[in-house]
Parts: C-alpha cells; structure tokens; sequence
C-alpha cells in the first residue's frame, strides 16, 4: 500500500511539471533568433542574458536557426507541435503561417507602449485580416552603394535623400560612368523578385492588385514596368551593366565592386558591414539613395518579425520578453549589430543611427519611406515567387524572353497560383 502512495506521488508531481518548465517550477521559454552576424549574434545573446539576471522565473533559452531554411524548418516545427515559442522571421514570410493557425494574435498580447513605439505602416508588414501576428523590429532599404572617388572624378551629380536621382537619370548616369570594360552598375539578382517589387514602388507600381472581395489578382501594368525596363535597357541597351552578375548574390560582387569594375551596387543597406571590413586600405564608398519616380523614395520592406507560436503555453510571457527586448535603447543594440534601421520611432533618434559614417545618416532618412512590400499579405505569395516569378524575371533579365512574355507569365500563371489559395 505504501509503494503504491508513492507511486501515485510521483506521478501527481510529474504531471504538476510543466513540459517548458525548468523542472523547478521556473518557465522556459525558447527563443529562436536568425541573427548571424557576429555582431548581431552578440547584442541579442547579451540581451537575453540581461532579461535572464532580471527574470529568475522566466528563463528563454537562445536557439539559433538560419535565414536559408526557416520557412520549411518552421513548417516542420509548427505541424509537428515542436515551435519554439518566440519565432524570428521576416514579414513575407508570415502570410501562410498566420492564416494557417500556426501564430498567435498579438493584438491584446502586446503592452500599450510597445504597440505605440513602432508606426502604422511598419505594423501593417505583420498585419492579417486585422490582426497582428508580428512584430516588425528591424527593416533595411536597398540603397546604391558607389565608388566615390569615381564618381567624383567623373563629375555626376551626386544624389540625396532630398535630390535623389530618377530612374532615367540613374539610366544616364550609369551610361555615361561606363566603357574599357568597366560598368557604371552592378546588379546581382540571383533572387530578383523582390528587389525588383519593391524598388517599382518608388515608380508607382503595385503588381498586386486586391479587389472589393478581397481576393489578389496579379496585372503588369505601365509602372511595373519602369524598373525591369532600366535594368534590361543597362544590361542589353548600354551596356552600362554586366550580365554576368545576373546570378549573383549581393556579396558576389564586392571583390568586383573593390577592384574597380563597377562604379555602383545596388544593395541592402545591412550590406555596409560587409564592405566596411572587407574594402582594401584607401578605397572610399558611399551609400546614395535609390532612384526615384513617380512614388519618389518610396519602397517596399519585408521587416523581421518576431511572433509567438500559438501553441505556445506560455504568451503573456513571450510577450513581456519581446517588450524588453524592443525597448528604444535596447533595439538600437539590434539596429547597429545587424546595420539595419529598427522600425522604432524613439530608436531612429538615436544619434548613433545619424552619422555620416559608413552611410548611416542617408539610410535613416529614407525610414520615412519604408512601406509594406506588394506581396506582403498575399496568400501563395512563396509558391508565386518561385514557381512562376523567379524564372520569369531571371529570363527576362538574361534576354531569353521579351516584356510581353514577361507579362504573360506573371500575370497568367501567376494568377492559377493565387487562385488555389484563395478559393
């Protein structure tokens, strides 16, 4: 009879233990973070260390996790119950996840301040069908990286926030900053969709179309066109743009970009840490905005996100780590380890993130700018972009197909795409 008092004791207390406890009572909350940049990495470790020494009964628990393979990685994780129960991600990506059930609505979850801190526009990346299943924390803009002493030497105008070039000035520009085998731009587009997307912002295109019944249809309308049309005429029309780094990814071609091939790189603005390290003694760069038209400086962002698991047991504490770990002071830590903008109002003041230096300043006046991507709350948008517009543009961009195919494909097998998702 004894043994069977303390075998029912042990399963009683077994059963009072929480599976994401400590085992003494304490919560445990994971932490899944895509930082990767060295400095990254280190201010989010050390941001949750100080939540730890501040916390004892909510311990989260750092697990790292890679940009390359988070959406299928979460997939698994979501329908297999193992999510982690805060969630780092980029806006684009949360569409599927959202309708799908897989995320919890932030939307009473968040304090009052933290809702406050971050603008309309940003929270409207993570909003679906009116309910909020991110936080949108840190966004960069593509912005043109350029060699300065070429361009001074060369006598152009040099753009501003304020002055910035339009597109057909960026076209004459680069035209006339190329010849004896050097370029006036680079582009590397080995993932050229949304580059493409949200640069034809600034030029009043939308490609996605929503209708009064809510459902997305795809039209390649006449500013759509506008920047696919620069890029094809640069690498086809003038020669002011290299085919060959079509299949490149951004850091691809820095060792060009340093050697004197080309006079500019369109890029993301995180991209400076990369070059700052890695520019030879003596070699002189600036960032200068991105071309303008008729949405001026306007361009699409996917921020990242940071979400809770719906499965989580444990939301009201997730969301009181997320409201520390977004804290003006505490953001900018974020912003300056991954060179990117924090969405936050109060952390874009900071004076760190207005200096001349490595191009901070020209990046924090083009925030203002920053709006939600075209396909930020398309359903099927993922399939979309790699099924159909990946290899429509990369085709278009190599000279295999014309503008008219270009359309055809985006629009018509785009189309079949978003229909299934939103039967």
């Amino acid at each position: 009879m004894r043994l069977r008092l303390i075998a029912i004791l042990v399963l009683l207390l077994a059963g009072c233990a929480s599976p994401d406890g400590g085992g003494d009572g304490r919560i445990v909350l994971r932490f899944q973070s895509l930082a990767w940049q060295d400095d990254s990495v280190r201010a989010t470790k050390e941001l949750v260390r100080e939540w730890n020494a501040t916390h004892p009964d909510v311990t989260v628990r750092y697990v790292q996790g890679s940009w390359d393979s988070v959406h299928d990685q979460l997939l698994t994780s979501f329908e297999g119950g193992e999510a982690p129960d805060i969630v780092h991600d980029a806006a684009d990506d949360l569409a599927d996840f959202a309708h799908g059930g897989y995320l919890a609505d932030l939307t009473r979850l968040l304090p009052a301040r933290l809702k406050a801190a971050i603008p309309r526009r940003s929270w409207d990346t993570a909003t679906f069908e009116g309910r909020v299943y991110g936080v949108p924390f840190l966004q960069e803009p593509r912005v043109l990286v350029a060699n300065a002493t070429w361009l001074r030497q060369a006598g152009v105008r040099i753009p501003t926030p304020e002055h910035p070039w339009t597109w057909l000035e960026f076209r004459q520009v680069t035209k006339e900053l190329s010849g004896g085998g050097r370029y006036g731009v680079a582009w590397p587009l080995k993932e050229p969709v949304s580059a493409t997307l949200n640069l034809s912002l600034s030029a009043g295109g939308r490609l996605f179309h929503r209708g009064p019944d809510g459902k997305v249809t795809v039209r390649f309308e006449a500013a759509d066109e506008i920047v696919p049309r620069t890029v094809r005429d640069q690498l086809a029309a003038d020669g002011s743009a290299p085919r060959t780094t079509l299949g490149s990814g951004g850091s691809d071609t820095l060792p060009g970009f340093f050697g004197g091939r080309y006079a500019m790189v369109p890029l993301g603005f995180s991209y400076r840490q990369q070059i700052a390290q890695q520019a030879p003694k003596g070699f002189s760069w600036q960032v200068l905005p991105a071309p303008a038209g008729a949405g001026g400086l306007t361009q699409g962002v996917s921020p990242q996100t940071l979400s809770i698991a719906q499965d989580s047991p444990h939301k009201k504490e997730a969301a009181a780590f997320l409201d520390f770990l977004l804290q003006p002071r505490n953001l900018v830590r974020l912003a300056l380890g991954d060179w990117m903008l924090p969405t936050g109002t109060e952390a874009l003041k900071d004076p760190a993130l207005h200096t001349a230096r490595d191009g901070w300043a020209t990046g924090t006046a083009l925030a203002a700018h920053l709006t939600s991507a075209p396909a930020q709350s398309v359903r099927g948008y993922p399939e979309w972009k790699d099924k159909v517009a990946t290899p429509a543009f990369q085709e278009y961009y190599s000279g295999a197909i014309g503008l008219g195919e270009l359309r055809r494909r985006l629009e018509r097998d785009g189309n079949l795409v978003l229909a299934r998702y939103q039967r």
